[in-house]
Order: structure tokens, then sequence, then C-alpha cells
């Protein structure tokens, strides 16, 4: 979703307590060597499924809350996956305050190194998931924004944000980090996937150009690691050419293909391993009980292509019930469909100075809201059936 403060979630959030202020001196992008792999197996896919840790099962993932080490223990908390930023750029350094990874200027294409605020960040973090058995879905740009997404882009090479996705100058850009990135982790057991771009939006536009896109960048990907999953990373929208058979579709904003983005084409895609899918109804102008509708009608594409489905955001604001209204959409997942997994954003981070919510959406460690949606889903989702997929 959408919310500007989100810049100091997932990864990032592990890392700002010790955050030191400062602009390092950029160093030319270069391939670095390979950080040593630990003992687990890479994610795969499995019918609808996915295979983890040499285990096709269900899973729900988290967003992990600010822990002195940076990372909880999976043994303590079932949680299997979670998303990380792996984008970070910043068009000027010596006016960054941010943890950043990549220089893009007039002056070249550059890796931050610094230990304090650079690469050095997601390296710990990757690490961490290693030691502690978790997951990552590794983002690699982002649509909006915060912590420097497409904008970073077009700042350099010109056009508009609906102009990146054709823009060749910033393509080669994007492709030289995306080099950068995957060979640095390619092989870690910790990356559940690579994933494009954070909800990639093309408002107005033929949903052609994303899905093109979309197929020429995740081919790029399989080129360099042919073995670790790739995703997209979208909302899920629907486009009218392809989702006119859907129950309930009725045309509106999230069927209208409005924002370029063709949900049942993009999984269609052969080097795209699985769908991913947002749902925020209270943004959207729907009412929580569709929920479940948006729920099932990503389940019957992913059951029509034969490839996993993943809820990969969802989340009720402050300010009303959410387990009365979340626990209908998990209960979707659970008995109703074959999606895969779901991740509950978000969980809100807890510091002694107090908490910092981040959002709206924010939901606290040991708190009733949480042992349900959190913990409580977690051991459901493990203990669902790994079945062939028939729902």
């Amino acid at each position: 979703m959408y919310i500007s403060s989100r810049l100091a979630l997932l990864a990032l959030v592990l890392f700002y307590s010790a955050f030191i202020r400062c602009a390092p001196t950029p160093v030319d992008l270069v391939e670095t060597a390979d950080l040593e792999a630990r003992t687990a197996s890479i994610a795969s896919v499995d019918g609808r499924l996915f295979r983890i840790d040499d285990k096709t099962q269900h899973f729900a993932g988290r967003i992990p809350y600010h822990a002195p080490d940076g990372a909880v223990d999976r043994s303590q908390t079932g949680y299997k996956v979670t998303r990380v930023w792996g984008f970070g750029t910043t068009n000027n350094p010596s006016a960054s305050y941010d943890v950043y990874y990549q220089v893009l200027n007039s002056t070249g294409q550059y890796v931050n190194y610094n230990p304090s605020n650079g690469i050095a960040r997601l390296d710990y973090a990757v690490a961490a998931a290693e030691k502690y058995g978790i997951k990552i879905i590794l983002v690699l740009l982002n649509n909006w924004d915060a912590l420097g997404g497409i904008n970073t882009y077009t700042n350099v090479y010109g056009g508009t944000h609906n102009g990146f996705y054709t823009n060749a100058a910033a393509q080669a850009a994007y492709k030289n980090y995306i080099k950068f990135i995957v060979t640095r982790y390619k092989h870690s057991t910790a990356v559940f996937s690579w994933e494009l771009c954070n909800e990639p939006r093309c408002p107005g536009c033929d949903p052609a150009i994303i899905t093109k896109w979309a197929a020429d960048t995740s081919a790029y990907i399989k080129s360099l690691d042919a073995t670790h999953l790739v995703s997209l990373g979208d909302d899920g929208w629907f486009a009218p050419a392809s989702s006119s058979y859907l129950p309930h579709n009725d045309g509106s904003y999230a069927y209208s293909g409005y924002e370029g983005v063709d949900f049942e084409k993009n999984l269609a895609i052969r080097t795209l391993d699985f769908g991913t899918v947002h749902m925020y109804p209270d943004q959207w102008g729907y009412n929580y009980s569709w929920g479940s509708t948006w729920i099932a009608q990503h389940n019957a594409v992913g059951k029509k292509l034969g490839k996993p489905v993943l809820l990969e955001e969802y989340a009720v604001p402050d300010g009303v019930d959410r387990v009365a209204i979340a626990r209908p959409w998990q209960e979707t997942v659970l008995h109703k469909t074959s999606i895969a997994g779901d991740l509950m954003w978000q969980f809100g981070t807890q510091f002694p100075s107090g908490n910092k919510p981040l959002d709206h959406y924010a939901v606290y460690w040991d708190t009733s809201d949480l042992r349900v949606l959190g913990n409580g889903h977690v051991s459901e989702m493990a203990g669902k059936k790994a079945v062939a997929a028939t729902l």
C-alpha cells in the first residue's frame, strides 16, 4: 500500500535504532562476492503451494517488529516468510539521512558500502534471516517515492512515472541494480523470491505495458539466477479483457484496468512463479466484506493457471474491530480457497521511547489482535493439510 511512513518498515525498521547519520562517498557499482549460503533449502513451487525447507505447506507470514538482534526466532513464533525492501536509492547522498543502498545521479550509478547506512544493512537482514530460518521476499523497486522509488530513476533519465516502464536508459540502470542484488544474494537460502516492484502501477496505461515489462524483467532475473522464485509484487488489479468471467466482477475500480495492471495476464508469464495480491478495502472504496470476494477471485485465477497465489498484504485500520473484520478474510483463505499463504500488514514497532505505529494499520506485539490474527492464524495455516489444490 502507499503510505510514505512505510520507509522505516520491514528490513529497515530493524536498523534505525542504531542509525548513524552521515553521507558516505559512493563507490562504483560492481559485483561483489556472494554471501555464503547456510544450511537450508531454497524455496520452490509445488503445484499451487510452496515447498519451504523440504516441506510443502501453507503459511502465514509476518512483518518483523524491532528486536535487539534484528530478527525474531521462528521457533518462538512459527512465522516463516516476510518481505524486505531490497531497494533504497537516493539522487543526492549529501542530503540523505536515511539508509540507502544506491546512488543514482548525473555522475553515475554507485553502491553505498558505508556500514552504518549502506548495503551492509541488507547484508545483515539476509544473514539474520538465514540464522533464524526465515524466508524473505526481497523487493527490488518501489512504485512509491518512499526510500527512492521509480522517481529516482526518472529524476535522472527523464520522462514520467508511467514512462519508466519503457524508458531504455532507466531500465538499463534498474537491471544494473538488479544484477548487483541478485548476484550478491543468489546463493542465500533465506531469499524466498526476487520481487520486481512493490505495487507497480501505470495509471491510465494499457495493461500490456506492465505485462511486457514484467515478462522482460523476470526473464532477466531468471538468466542471473534460475533457482530462486520470482514474483511481480502487484496489488492484483484486474482488467476487463481477462476478468469478465469472474463472479461479482462489477466493473468498478479494482476491475477496471485503470491502474494498468492485468493480474491474469501477468500470472500467465512463464518467468513469474506465483501471483501476489494486496487488499485495502477501506482505501479502495469497498466494504470490508468484499475482501473475501477479492481473495476468492484471485484463487480462481490461480486455479485456472495452476500457479500459487499469495495474499501478500492485507490490513484493517485503527478505530474498528480488527478481529471481527479480518477473521472472515483469514477463514476464506483457510477453508474456502487454496491460497498458498498470507502476510498481514503490519506489526508496529515498540521502542523504549514508545510505540512507533508507522501508519494506522499497526498491530503490536503481545496484544489480543496479534494473538488472534497473527500467532493464532500462523498455527492454523501451518496445520492446514497440504493436498492437491482443488479449491
